[in-house]
């Protein structure tokens, strides 16, 4: 047996319409006889499929195992992707929760962790969220999985956007593309600067070794990384760090083209920083826009992750 809670977001479909959505492969007839049979109840009474759905309502659907999941419709790579974000939630246990509404997740991801999968059969932290919302829910529509909404290099900590509804994913896309996000990062760089710059540049990508470039010839990708000195430290600066164009590796390339790589960064020339070969970089504010039409709550809401460089 199944037992599926209705929330707001279901609110107001008709059980039938609801019903061929959550069971594709089952067909309209099929379902309809399963109501009558009481195969298929709504709290608990029989129902017709032409009821609304309200907010806390509860289906049952009193199928096998085996021909639920003929009848969900997923295929064997949907089954794989499922068991894997299981796996991934069972195993990774550092992810962090900094804010969540139902629609939108952000995780505090740790240093060392896979945003995505990159095909080498490693866990991810979108493996992780399919697993978290499993557990919460106990079921996933394999066609709307949540889904992480920007990406993190495997050794940069910090804040990942996730969407868990269609719309949640949308809103993310549609304000990320809109270029009203601010996105601060901390930065831990070699040397000492001071006050505030606004360095420029041509980014170039050699996809051989997975490596950025930056030059300032008109010959690339222009990007524009933005910084200030929050404090000096022995032979090291924390900066804050905003990103005007956000492309991969743009911080670590345009610090080291300025002569000031990142701590641990040896890939693009830094140290090794208290006995770490990797960046000190973190993602650690996003400042959302004031919007009118705040669909998702989110006008001028500042999510923050705490750091300790």
């Amino acid at each position: 047996m199944k037992e599926i809670g209705i929330s707001g977001k279901e609110a107001g479909i008709r059980l039938d319409k609801y019903l061929n959505k959550l069971l594709p492969a089952a067909g309209s007839s099929f379902l309809y006889k399963m109501l009558r049979k009481k195969n298929i109840v709504l709290c608990e009474a029989k129902a017709s499929g032409r009821e609304i759905l309200k907010d806390g309502d509860v289906i049952k659907i009193y199928f096998s195992d085996e021909t639920y999941e003929k009848m969900s419709g997923r295929g064997e790579a949907d089954e794989l992707r499922l068991k894997r974000g299981r796996q991934a939630y069972r195993e990774i246990r550092n992810v962090g929760i900094l804010f969540e509404n139902g629609d939108l997740l952000f995780a505090d991801k740790p240093e060392g962790l896979l945003t995505q999968s990159d095909g080498g059969g490693e866990l991810s932290l979108n493996d992780w969220l399919l697993g978290y919302v499993l557990e919460k829910k106990g079921e996933l529509d394999p066609k709307q999985l949540p889904s992480v909404m920007n990406r993190l290099d495997r050794n940069t900590s910090g804040i990942v956007m996730c969407g868990l509804s269609y719309a949640g994913s949308r809103f993310l896309a549609d304000t990320i593309k809109s270029g009203g996000l601010k996105k601060l990062y901390l930065a831990l760089a070699e040397g000492e600067l001071r006050g505030e710059a606004v360095l420029k540049g041509y980014l170039m990508k050699d996809e051989a070794v997975n490596k950025v470039s930056i030059s300032d010839k008109a010959e690339g990708s222009p990007v524009v990384t933005r910084y200030r000195v929050l404090e000096n430290r022995e032979g090291h600066t924390l900066l804050e760090v905003e990103l005007e164009s956000g492309k991969s590796h743009q911080i670590r390339a345009h610090l080291a083209h300025i002569g000031h790589p990142l701590a641990g960064d040896i890939k693009y020339g830094g140290h090794p920083y208290k006995g770490k070969s990797t960046q000190r970089l973190h993602a650690y504010k996003l400042v959302f826009p004031i919007m009118e039409n705040d669909v998702m709550d989110m006008s001028g809401r500042v999510i923050e992750s705490r750091c300790s460089f």
